[in-house]
């Protein structure tokens, strides 16, 4: 079992240094085991203590401490207290401001130590709780596609080897290797919407699989509409949006804000609209302010970015 794992989902990584997640639960504990089968994969363990759960939050990051220094693996552990500070505005949702102060961490983790990015625990189970969650919060097609295998975001490359594995698989792996993990107990909470999500999925494989099958669906669809929509330069005519089907258009414009500086976590539905409308509608605004402190001009029919 732990062969087929490594031949499916670790041998895909390319050989070097990368840093790799570990918060010290079951997941990223198999993941850390498993690349440590590749001996020309060069680790960097990092952690980041979200300081939400007092004591068992530094609980959690000694053990992730100790799992280094027995592994001999250099390790970053950080609070984010001290990450944050360093990151300028952060989103007000909580799991959006953790999220930043992680991706914070790595990328100057990365920096620092020359390597090729980063290497993450989310695995086939998370990514069907990620699509039925967006699917309960009323997400379109576009939305459903969950974490991909491999991200680059704005420069920081995330790999995501073990989409195709179950969390059943991974707990197999870690008791047949013999290795302790840590539980978090917050993981048991109903105040957590994922949580539920979890317990919703729990003794449900083929609604499970059912989900994973409609995020590869989505993920297809999205790659099409990427093929297919038109890449414009640095301006953007009207005309250009007008002449497409709604649904090109919004891939369009959804391209051409990220090429711009929206970051693509904040590409929603409406914000893509209001850049469409402001294209096709003389009465609306001609300056209006996007994600990401991106001011986008019109004139003459044709949109682009300006002070």
């Amino acid at each position: 079992m732990t062969d087929s794992i490594h031949c499916a989902a670790i041998e895909s990584i390319p050989a070097g240094g990368w840093a790799v997640g570990v918060s010290g639960g079951a997941d990223s504990v198999a993941l850390l085991s498993l690349l440590r089968d590749r001996p020309d994969l060069s680790l960097h363990v990092v952690h980041l203590n979200h300081q939400t759960r007092g004591k068992a939050s530094d609980d959690d990051a000694e053990f992730v401490r100790q799992l280094a220094d027995r592994l001999a693996l250099p390790h970053t552990l950080a609070i984010r207290s001290g990450v944050e500070p360093t990151l300028g505005n952060l989103p007000r949702n909580p799991s959006a401001r953790y999220r930043a102060a992680r991706m914070g961490l790595f990328r100057r983790v990365v920096h620092t130590h020359g390597l090729n990015g980063v290497i993450l625990a989310h695995h086939a189970d998370d990514l069907a709780e990620t699509v039925l969650q967006r699917l309960l919060r009323g997400s379109t097609a576009l939305g459903l596609v969950g974490p991909e295998t491999r991200t680059d975001l704005d420069g920081l490359v995330l790999l995501r080897p073990l989409l195709s594995v179950r969390r059943d698989t991974l707990r197999a792996v870690l008791l047949a290797r013999l290795l302790e993990w840590r539980e978090d107990q917050s993981n048991a909470s109903n105040a957590y919407f994922r949580n539920r999500v979890r317990r919703m999925l729990a003794g449900r494989p083929v609604l499970t699989a059912a989900l994973i099958a409609l995020h590869e669906a989505c993920r297809r669809w999205r790659a099409w509409l990427s093929a297919n929509a038109p890449a414009p330069g640095e301006q953007l005519p009207g005309a250009l949006l007008r002449g497409l089907a709604p649904v090109l258009a919004q891939q369009t414009g959804r391209q051409w804000l990220h090429a711009r500086g929206v970051p693509h976590d904040e590409l929603r539905r409406d914000v893509v609209q209001r850049l469409l409308t402001m294209a096709s509608d003389a009465a609306s605004p001609a300056q209006q302010s996007f994600p990401g402190n991106i001011l986008v001009r019109r004139r003459a029919g044709r949109l682009w970015v300006g002070q």
